[in-house]
């Protein structure tokens, strides 16, 4: 069997591996499995193309090669180990930005190679406009979220200003490929133009639409991926990258519907700016809150029939879901059905409560999608609600004037008795206030969550 036929069969075994690692995705109980298939296979394709696609290739490149993988493996395998929890939409971020800065790489190098050629210089400034967008949109999105930048900066015309540099952008890059430019200099404008207007365009974005701007530069990598694969010919580079791009896609779409909101309405409505206009339309300005004590909260979680945990941020921030699963368990225990209500953007990135619960070895059965658990909430005694904000606003139904109206959201207030647990009454990351706090049915239970919830438990093993 000779190298090449060799090679292709590597290429084609490892765009399965990529295809049934994604289906595997889909569910809880096989991702991890799948993850480990998918890594499998791109392992394989990566020595495969190393030793088999090119037989001139130097010891000293081999040498080069390895030791920038081991470096790179030792890196990541030390920060995925180390992050915590909260940090992942974080890492998540700047991993995807990676991505995108070897795709941009990788089309600058090529630039002189192919200058002249329009058919495939169309790929080389897709894969270098593309990779940049998302290499800089991934930093700025890392730095919103780890809090180095603000969330909500104001950039006046902003709308204007990116619509300029989007369209000087793409028109030099057409030009530099119809035009037959073979200066070098000119592709480093173009990328840089490209970094810039991936600064603008995340830097202007809320807090509240962070998941689906992660969501949506991941496909942009995954673009920028398979124009390197058609550049090159390798048919698992292009695979990868198309599965990346579509799968990130329709992530994005999904979210968005989540959100009851168009695409075009993230990228361009500024939502989550979390301006005073904004939030004064949905302040519940001369409402009263009622408190209640972890020993009230205790009785009335003792003597439910149906309690419902509604987790968000919050509940990672304080890395409370070890001791949340204890809650959980000692609730069953005496009777009580516990399961948890998972909002489709709840926390800072898509799955991050599923994730989060996931590590506490909570049962994946009891994670409750928010169509699934919606109709519950009239038969429900108690809902719990840690760390969660905007996705229990009721001001998503009641409020035309609120930034969040017509996002679906879980209908908390439909339970007989709601519980929040909260730091303190700062308002959500779409920097609204919420009329939940303020309804009769209401009761907040102020403190860090893992506090709180390890009161909880002492608390009912007292009784």
């Amino acid at each position: 069997m000779n190298s090449t036929l060799l090679l292709d069969i590597i290429y084609l075994v490892a765009s399965v591996t990529f295809i049934l690692g994604l289906k595997m995705l889909s569910k809880p109980e096989s991702a991890r499995n799948g993850n480990l298939i998918a890594a499998a296979g791109m392992t394989a394709a990566i020595l495969g193309t190393i030793f088999l696609r090119n037989n001139q290739i130097p010891s000293i490149i081999y040498i080069l090669l390895f030791a920038a993988i081991a470096i790179g493996t030792i890196i990541g395998w030390m920060t995925a180990k180390k992050v915590k929890m909260t940090a992942m939409p974080q890492l998540v971020s700047i991993f995807n930005g990676m991505g995108g800065g070897c795709a941009a790489l990788i089309s600058l190098m090529e630039f002189p190679e192919h200058a002249g050629h329009m058919k495939l210089m169309i790929t080389v400034m897709a894969g270098l406009v593309i990779g940049s967008v998302s290499f800089s949109g991934s930093v700025v999105a890392f730095l919103k979220l780890n809090g180095n930048l603000n969330s909500n900066p104001r950039i006046p015309f902003y709308n204007v200003i990116n619509a300029l540099i989007l369209v000087a952008t793409l028109g030099f890059a057409a030009y530099i490929s119809f035009a037959g430019v073979k200066d070098m200099n000119m592709g480093v404008i173009a990328l840089a133009m490209a970094l810039l207007y991936g600064v603008m365009f995340v830097l202007p974005i809320g807090g509240a639409d962070m998941p689906v701007v992660i969501s949506l530069l991941n496909s942009f990598t995954g673009l920028a991926a398979a124009a390197g694969g058609f550049l090159y010919h390798n048919e698992v580079m292009l695979t990868g990258g198309i599965l990346v791009g579509s799968a990130g896609t329709l992530l994005t779409v999904a979210m968005c519907e989540g959100m009851n909101r168009s695409l075009f309405s993230v990228v361009f409505g500024a939502f989550g700016a979390g301006s005073a206009a904004a939030a004064a339309g949905t302040s519940a300005t001369g409402g009263t809150i009622k408190d209640i004590s972890v020993a009230d909260t205790a009785v009335l979680m003792n003597y439910a029939k149906k309690v419902v945990i509604v987790p968000g941020y919050g509940l990672a921030v304080a890395q409370a879901q070890h001791v949340m699963h204890e809650l959980e368990a000692l609730l069953e225990e005496r009777g009580v059905e516990v399961s948890y209500a998972i909002h489709p953007v709840a926390g800072r990135m898509p799955g991050h409560m599923n994730v989060l619960l996931a590590e506490s070895n909570v049962d994946y059965a009891k994670l409750k999608e928010m169509d699934d658990i919606n109709p519950q909430f009239d038969t429900t005694d108690v809902v719990l609600i840690v760390g969660a904000n905007d996705v229990v606003n009721p001001a998503a139904k009641t409020n035309p004037q609120s930034p969040i109206y017509g996002m679906p959201i879980l209908e908390v207030e439909r339970a007989k008795s709601i519980i929040v647990n909260k730091r303190s009454m700062n308002a959500g990351y779409a920097g609204i206030d919420n009329e939940l706090f303020y309804q009769p049915k209401t009761s907040m239970l102020f403190g860090d969550a893992k506090k709180v919830v390890t009161d909880l438990v002492a608390e009912l093993k007292s009784m």
